[in-house]
């Protein structure tokens, strides 16, 4: 018996067989059993995913000598024949060969005749969206009135070229792309068939290779065999498909993550002078990048192999590289990458191309080139106060310059009494020594502050500025408010130093990407404008790193949100004493568990 191709040898020979598409097979299945079977019907989905297959068996279940039947016996004479491509009641036209008028009426002419050794006609026309439009409408009445025993299948891997008026008179099926596990379990079938010896990640690259093809996993699996014989190694495998190797890829990645530039700028010079493609090498590190972030996001093992679609050993190694980056980092990566796949298809210099994007990569956790050495340096050490200048003119007298500067623009409203917030007060530091940048695990208020620089600074004999402290609460409503997406950023952050002329925060190494958001020139100046607008003159900000993966205090958004809880618990507890609300809980009973201040808008409506 002659050689026959594994995409031939192992297509499927019944609906049992069929891979990846129950949806088809079911719903054919059922209306075959239930004598509800179409006149017509359209099979359409990318290449090599089973419509011509499916195809025929429908025809073989219908002209089953046991049937119509669910599954074809596939041992009579009708399914011998269909099998072979031998039988007179199965006919296949090449839609792309016959696309002409006069094909179509010869079709009308002989669809008439009863079949001659089934019970249905069955007409399969491949590729069906290369017939011409006059084709197309000289099918249009046979279509509306076929005879009983007509059924037309027609494939087709473009259905948006298939007229409506064909469309409508069809059941239309779409056959999905089928899934990498699936076409590793067939690929692992056949290799066990054949007795070769194959490592699982070269069946995962052919897998991958295929692009949800199963014939064109069958053909690289073929060729694959017939190149390495009984024993494929996967450097053979890899030589043969042109694709990248998985260690360039998993190292460059590796360097991204542990923001090693020159490890991968490396890895693409290795990539160049063996010859790859450079596109195809920044592809299949943006799938790489994919599945990391996939695995960052998703806690459960399982579920991460049924979303990245890889070996158990391959998903451990994506799981472990996960663990060492943030899922924003990935993001901000991630784009780099897709981006530069995009610039890789019309540039002159591609390997240029990519190395700066791993280098752009590799500095996202470093700050931008406008963060000084002296803004980078570690916190932990007291940071120098700028002097204040004082005014030319004018001087304040030394009795109101030490009292307290109210808040203007505050909009909150007054807590009672009993708010821990104005009962509670800041143990002063000794002021014969220099502040440290981060002075406790919570940082002071910016009143506090205020009024312990300005002790300090009439204690030394030096000019009290006339500026009045910022409120930072203001500052933090009016850009959560009107800038959301800066402000989210500057929560992440840990108020260092608030002072009337600066404010300095100050970000975790683990929060490098929300540093270098902050610190952006725009962002900086804009952040500036807000303390601006709240205290009434020039405010300077200064974004700096601190030690360590952990802030040292609470930092910025966790302040506020303890603030926030404790003004709720305090509003509770005033209406809880209320003299009406007790009397109210007493008689029927219940307890206050929110509470929220009417504005005067409210009150009025």
């Amino acid at each position: 018996m002659e050689y026959q191709v594994f995409a031939r040898k192992y297509r499927p020979g019944s609906f049992e067989e069929v891979i990846g598409q129950p949806h088809v097979v079911q719903t054919i299945q059922n209306a075959i059993s239930r004598e509800r079977v179409a006149h017509a019907y359209v099979f359409s989905g990318m290449r090599g995913v089973g419509k011509t297959t499916v195809a025929r068996i429908v025809a073989k279940a219908l002209n089953c000598e046991k049937g119509p039947i669910g599954e074809p016996c596939e041992a009579c004479a009708s399914c011998e024949e269909i099998t072979r491509g031998q039988s007179v009641d199965v006919i296949e036209i090449d839609g792309a060969s016959n696309t002409g008028v006069d094909d179509v009426r010869e079709l009308r002419e002989n669809v008439k005749f009863a079949p001659f050794r089934g019970k249905y006609r069955v007409y399969i026309i491949d590729e069906v969206h290369m017939l011409s439009n006059s084709a197309f409408n000289a099918l249009l009445k046979t279509l509306e009135e076929p005879p009983s025993h007509a059924v037309f299948i027609f494939a087709t891997t473009e259905v948006h070229k298939i007229p409506a008026t064909i469309l409508s008179r069809c059941q239309h099926f779409t056959f999905r792309r089928i899934s990498r596990l699936e076409i590793i379990r067939q690929l692992q079938h056949v290799v066990n068939e054949t007795g070769t010896s194959i490592e699982e990640r070269s069946l995962a690259s052919i897998a991958r290779a295929s692009d949800g093809s199963m014939r064109d996993a069958l053909s690289l699996l073929d060729q694959a065999v017939a190149f390495g014989g009984d024993s494929v190694r996967h450097e053979d495998l890899e030589t043969l498909l042109g694709s990248v190797p998985e260690e360039l890829v998993r190292n460059l990645v590796d360097a991204l993550i542990q923001q090693d530039a020159a490890a991968g700028v490396t890895c693409v010079a290795q990539a160049f002078d063996q010859g790859y493609e450079l596109r195809i090498y920044c592809r299949e590190v943006v799938e790489r990048l994919r599945n990391v972030l996939v695995a960052a996001v998703v806690s459960s093992p399982e579920h991460v192999q049924s979303l990245i679609e890889l070996p158990g050993e391959e998903v451990e190694r994506t799981i472990r590289q996960a663990r060492q980056v943030s899922e924003t980092m990935l993001q901000e990566i991630f784009q780099i990458f897709s981006k530069t796949e995009d610039s890789l298809r019309m540039s002159a210099h591609p390997r240029f191309l990519l190395e700066a994007a791993v280098v752009r990569a590799t500095q996202l956790g470093k700050g931008t080139p406008s963060v000084s050495r002296q803004d980078a340096a570690p916190v932990s050490a007291p940071l120098p106060r700028q002097q204040p200048v004082p005014p030319p003119s004018r001087p304040v007298p030394e009795h109101k310059q030490a009292q307290p500067t109210a808040k203007p623009g505050h909009r909150r409203p007054e807590p009672p009494p009993s708010n821990a917030r104005q009962n509670s007060h800041v143990e002063r530091k000794d002021t014969s020594r220099p502040e440290p940048a981060v002075s406790s695990s919570q940082p002071a208020k910016p009143s506090e502050r205020s009024h312990t620089l300005q002790a300090k600074e009439r204690d030394e004999g030096q000019p009290i500025p006339a500026s009045a402290p910022v409120d930072w609460d203001s500052v933090m409503d009016r850009l959560m408010k009107e800038h959301p997406n800066i402000g989210t950023f500057v929560e992440m952050g840990t108020l260092v130093q608030v002072d009337p002329e600066q404010i300095i925060i100050g970000y975790p190494k683990n929060a490098s990407v929300a540093r270098w958001r902050t610190d952006k020139p725009e962002n900086r100046a804009l952040v500036a404008k807000v303390c601006q607008q709240v205290s009434g003159h020039a405010v300077n900000v200064r974004v700096v790193e601190l030690d360590g993966t952990k802030p040292a205090a609470l930092t910025i958004g966790e302040t506020r949100s303890q603030h926030q809880d404790q003004e709720d618990q305090n509003l509770i507890d005033e209406v809880r004493a209320n003299p009406i609300v007790k009397q109210t809980l007493e008689k029927f009973g219940g307890e206050v568990v929110s509470a929220h201040r009417i504005s005067p808008k409210e009150e009025k409506t």
